[in-house]
């Protein structure tokens, strides 16, 4: 608690002095009006210019609505279209005219009567918006979210959807990622806004929740159980999660953003292969059976959760050797054959059949 002492004689006649002279000079009204209005055009001006340095900082937050034409009806390949921002479809996933229409976003993902997308938000400190549509692009619901989009996957049945957000500056090819995971039930509305809250069991052992942090999430068609990276003692796992018995387990290490097949018996995912910076993941398909691992033939590094464009080719997105862009790739999960280019300035894939 801070106490204030009076002023002493001298430092009051300087005041009061100070006082009369400010109470002299002080100008007329319409002079001080003048010099109020130059004051407060000044600010506007000001604040104008950080707006529209502001608006084009963020010009890529700028939200399309999908066209009415533009549904999830079509089958086909969906995709995120670098050039508009917004999402694209195309009758045949091997190649054929593309259309643009859909809704802007950064992550995309569809299944069932269900489609997730995520943008990020203008302003700082960096924030996400997830959508839900139904498969006429009709917004259901949204949720604002800390962090960067980053992934976002639906259940088969459209019924469940996850997404994760990463903090500003993190990398999933460093240590100390930032992440933020959540699943929402559509069918009962329940929302788990971070599941790192669900009892984690590593080795038999309960680690502290301070120390884990979940991410891509990949959905089985009993709407529930899942497959996720988990963090946690600086080691990244495969994890087995079941929503009904709220729990989660870990398979084995060195598992990054694993994607489900639709059968559920095989994950693809990133496996490090270096422990430099340069190149450090490769795509690779796990046998949940017997834990046995293969690599693809797509031998250059990659940062993406791959999707099952079938039940036996990955689709996933690689750097396009120019800015932030990237180009959209499909090999078979085998291992045989060898990649094929789908669509230039092209990310998150997703293959829907005829309805």
């Amino acid at each position: 608690m801070t106490t204030e002492t009076a002023p002493d004689t001298a430092q009051e006649a300087d005041w009061r002095e100070d006082c009369e002279r400010e109470s002299t000079d002080r100008p007329p009204a319409a002079a001080r009006l003048v010099v109020l209005v130059v004051v407060v055009v000044t600010l506007l001006g000001a604040a104008l210019g950080f707006a529209l340095h502001t608006c084009h900082r963020d010009g890529s937050h700028r939200v399309v609505p999908a066209d009415a034409t533009f549904t999830l009806d079509e089958p086909g390949l969906y995709y995120r279209d670098a050039a508009s921002g917004r999402i694209a479809h195309r009758p045949h996933a091997d190649g054929g005219p593309a259309t643009v229409g859909g809704p802007s976003c950064e992550r995309f993902y569809a299944a069932g009567d269900r489609a997730l997308c995520l943008r990020a938000r203008p302003g700082r400190p960096a924030s996400t918006e997830a959508v839900v549509y139904d498969r006429h692009f009709h917004r259901l619901q949204s949720f604002a979210l800390p962090g960067l989009p980053s992934r976002a996957r639906v259940s088969p049945s459209g019924q469940v959807l996850s997404w994760t957000t990463l903090a500003a500056g993190s990398s999933y090819a460093t240590a100390g990622l930032s992440t933020r995971t959540s699943i929402v039930d559509l069918r009962t509305g329940y929302t788990v806004r971070a599941i790192e809250t669900i009892p984690l069991t590593v080795d038999g052992a309960r680690p502290p929740t301070a120390d884990v942090a979940y991410w891509s999430v990949s959905f089985a068609a009993d709407d529930n159980r899942f497959y996720a990276t988990v963090s946690t003692g600086g080691r990244t796992h495969l994890v087995e999660g079941d929503l009904r018995s709220w729990s989660a387990h870990t398979l084995r290490e060195d598992v990054d953003c694993p994607s489900l097949s639709p059968d559920g018996t095989r994950v693809a995912f990133m496996k490090r292969v270096s422990t430099g910076p340069a190149d450090p993941w490769r795509l690779y398909v796990l046998d949940l059976a017997d834990l046995r691992e293969h690599p693809v033939a797509e031998t250059r590094a990659m940062d993406d959760q791959a999707a099952w464009l079938d039940a036996g080719t990955l689709g996933y997105a690689l750097p396009a050797g120019h800015g932030h862009a990237t180009d959209l790739w499909s090999v078979p999960a085998d291992g045989t054959g060898r990649p094929h280019l789908l669509a230039a300035g092209a990310s998150s894939p997703v293959v829907l059949d005829a309805r």
